[in-house]
């Protein structure tokens, strides 16, 4: 499987990339899951539900499953996933978009938007390879437009395929 990072503030764009990057991966053929961190806690669980009391009553993990879809709701309780430990419990796939995990030393592009008013995160972080931006990057640093999504998505494919497999 193989890893690609999508980095960036809030609002910047990120899951709007992914989600308009995804249709042109997959009409390529590829197989691909994406992993999104977020800084908030979230519950995709209802109160009295039964996978919901067996949460609270101690399990450290409830699988979903329906013949549609399935899902794992994991207690992390003090101790956060570590990127590593999540793509181990991935279905086999081609590629990972993983959104989020800034620190992570993955290859990765930077979504900036200059209306957020956030600085630029790639000069800090030697694993951004490119901006995705509606601005130029300074220091002539590699930037492709964010409408430009076949471009983008050769990138991404170019760059993942171009590293070690994890």
């Amino acid at each position: 499987m193989k890893i690609f990072g999508i980095a960036g503030y809030s609002g910047s764009g990120k899951t709007t990339l992914i989600e308009r990057v995804l249709p042109q991966l997959a009409a390529r053929g590829l197989k691909v899951a994406v992993i999104k961190h977020t800084h908030h806690d979230f519950d995709i669980d209802r109160p009295g539900k039964d996978s919901w009391r067996a949460r609270e009553a101690g399990a450290a993990a409830v699988l979903l499953a329906s013949d549609h879809r399935t899902a794992v709701l994991t207690e992390h309780r003090d101790m956060p996933p570590r990127l590593d430990d999540l793509l181990a419990q991935l279905p086999p796939c081609d590629l990972v978009l993983v959104e989020g995990y800034k620190r992570c030393a993955i290859p990765k592009l930077e979504v900036h938007r200059a209306e957020t008013g956030k600085s630029w995160l790639f000069p800090d972080d030697p694993t951004i390879l490119v901006v995705a931006s509606d601005v130029e990057a300074p220091d002539t640093f590699p930037r492709i437009d964010l409408d430009a999504i076949s471009q983008l998505t050769d990138f991404i494919i170019d760059h993942a395929y171009s590293r070690p497999t994890a």
